[in-house]
């Protein structure tokens, strides 16, 4: 199983984000544990269908240090599809 990090090129509240993703609900909590990520900033459904965490670009090297794999915007759009739970939202 891996975790997943794409670029952090989202703008919001004065710095850049991404996405951090994994094969494994339980492997990306862990993951995000060793990075210190609160389990309170975990999306999944209901919210939305794909369980994954938005990190900042800071996190996200930390990431990449810990062994997540680097995605393109396709490679983490195929994850995304990937991972997510069928009718998760609720809308």
């Amino acid at each position: 199983m891996a975790v997943y990090v794409d670029a952090a090129i989202w703008k919001w509240v004065g710095h850049r984000w991404c996405h951090l993703l994994a094969d494994d609900t339980d492997e990306l909590h862990r993951f995000a544990a060793q990075l210190g990520i609160k389990r309170s900033s975990y999306q999944g459904p209901p919210k939305t269908s794909a369980p994954h965490y938005d990190i900042t670009g800071f996190e996200r090297d930390r990431a990449v240090r810990l062994g997540a794999i680097e995605c393109s915007r396709e490679e983490i759009v195929a994850i995304f599809r990937r991972v997510r739970v069928p009718k998760g939202k609720i809308r």
